[in-house]
């Protein structure tokens, strides 16, 4: 006996459509994957932090600063933090924060003023409290460009033309002054120390450059500025002078490439963890 099928029946003027009842079930599915997506603040545990800890946005304002400063690679364009104007973070299950912020900076050099260079926006991925957190960041473009790069080349053509191959200790001296003739070698100093402290920052570990306690430099057959520099790194949360040596190869326009090893003040137990290290995010630099 064959079987005959049975139309379906027309809808009523009430009944809903077939196809807008097609609809709505996509719609749902996708809403459903939107939520589900990767990247959404619930995915793998996170959830938004309502009380952050103390101190977590400004550091990962400065960890995104030293990284910023690091990737441009320009001492006449370094920046440092003004004020957060806002930001919120997450955690999840193994105590990882991501942070959101926007920040204002100004003028590294002080003495040209506490010039405001605009906002930054960025996203800062701290690893519990492994070093090296992942940043992606974008600032405004305040310094023009053409004024940076002449800047730049200008330094450069007069560290190229010296007699005598610099050959100097501690700067500041003494008293905190830096001559005008060494300031560049210092901006060119906190250049190169912005990539160490960014790779040495933790959730609760930032450094600052507090001084240089030798500079010499190299003679070489390309273009690039070549230097060894020792430094003190000034480790907030304990007090400590950390002194890493760092060698830098600097040529305007060009990446900067960096060497460097620090003594660890630490106990081969507690500073067992700072070899590892979280993924770097590409950063952001549209200003440049």
């Amino acid at each position: 006996m064959q079987l005959r099928r049975r139309p379906l029946p027309a809808p009523g003027p009430g009944d809903p459509h077939p196809a807008a009842e097609l609809c709505a079930l996509l719609l749902l599915l996708a809403l459903q994957g939107a939520v589900a997506a990767p990247g959404g603040p619930e995915r793998s545990g996170w959830r938004q932090d309502a009380e952050l800890p103390r101190g977590l946005l400004p550091q990962a304002a400065r960890a995104a600063l030293h990284f910023f400063n690091f990737r441009a690679g320009s001492p006449s364009a370094l920046r440092a933090l003004a004020d957060v104007q806002e930001g919120r973070a997450w955690i999840n299950q193994k105590k990882e924060y991501k942070v959101d912020l926007v920040f204002t900076t100004e003028l590294y050099d002080s003495e040209e003023g506490k010039e405001r260079l605009g906002k930054c926006s960025a996203r800062v991925f701290f690893r519990n409290e492994k070093p090296r957190p992942a940043i992606n960041v974008t600032c405004t473009r305040l310094i023009e460009k053409k004024k940076r790069q002449e800047e730049d080349y200008q330094l450069y053509k007069h560290m190229k033309q010296l007699k005598n191959l610099l050959d100097v200790d501690s700067i500041p001296d003494s008293h905190g002054h830096i001559e005008p003739s060494l300031r560049p070698i210092w901006d060119l100093a906190f250049l190169g120390s912005s990539y160490v402290m960014w790779e040495k920052t933790t959730q609760f570990l930032h450094y600052y450059m507090a001084q240089l306690s030798s500079v010499k430099q190299w003679k070489t057959n390309d273009d690039a500025i070549d230097f060894d520099y020792t430094v003190l790194l000034h480790e907030f949360s304990t007090q400590e002078m950390i002194p890493c040596r760092i060698h830098l190869v600097w040529y305007p326009g060009k990446p900067l490439k960096v060497k460097y090893h620090c003594q660890e003040l630490q106990t081969p137990e507690e500073a067992s963890g700072t070899e590892a290290a979280s993924a770097v995010a590409p950063a952001e630099l549209n200003n440049f």
